[in-house]
């Protein structure tokens, strides 16, 4: 072999792995957004569509943890968000269709993927104790609150956890603040409901009496 097959080889290796990198960028853009709409479609209500759309993003996952197994130096930086944007639907969906954690094998991501999108979970999580105060949900809003709570105190629980995660402590004091926000705004609420209840109590006191005192 001479130096233009050196040359023609290096090039068709390079036509390959820039044909996989744009393979991978279109899956990971694809779960990413699935992923996001999955969620929004459990806020709705609409479970079974949120399950087909993970189905959907599953698919997706399974070739881009392939793909990284045979390409690592071309997946690395570009499967972490669609991997975490996954782990936090799927957790999420799962948690409010039946009220419990899957493991990462069940999920199907790695453990590193799962920790991040467990902890981004706190957020969706508040969004739906906020849906369910407006509709004057409460015991459902402390639910999610407990949930919340779970997950932080089992996150910050394991300190080798936010020590080898990189971005895991950031994530965990916000998952803290967000906690703080809704336990205050469901005490306001709680309250608000209590004393709402007093109020129709007396009434229907005072209405009592008045009946009586006319007859």
């Amino acid at each position: 072999m001479g130096l233009s097959d050196f040359l023609c080889e290096i090039r068709e290796n390079l036509l390959r792995k820039d044909e996989i990198r744009q393979e991978v960028q279109n899956l990971a853009r694809k779960t990413t957004r699935l992923s996001k709409q999955a969620i929004f479609l459990v806020h709705r209500g609409m479970v079974t569509e949120a399950e087909s759309l993970l189905g959907e993003a599953n698919m997706n996952i399974s070739k881009l943890i392939e793909l990284s197994k045979s390409y690592p130096e071309i997946c690395i930086g570009l499967i972490e968000t669609p991997l975490q944007e996954y782990a936090e639907a799927k957790i999420f969906l799962d948690l409010i269709r039946a009220g419990s954690f899957k493991s990462p094998e069940e999920i199907g991501v790695p453990g590193e993927s799962y920790v991040l999108g467990l902890a981004d979970v706190v957020g969706e999580l508040r969004r739906r104790a906020l849906d369910l105060l407006r509709k004057d949900d409460v015991g459902g809003a402390e639910e999610c609150l407990n949930l919340m709570e779970t997950i932080y105190s089992e996150l910050i629980g394991c300190d080798e956890l936010q020590a080898l995660i990189p971005g895991l402590r950031r994530k965990c004091d916000i998952a803290r603040r967000i906690i703080e926000a809704t336990r205050g705004d469901i005490t306001i609420e709680a309250r608000r409901a209590m004393l709402n209840n007093a109020i129709k109590d007396l009434q229907r006191t005072l209405e009592s009496i008045r009946g009586n005192a006319e007859r």
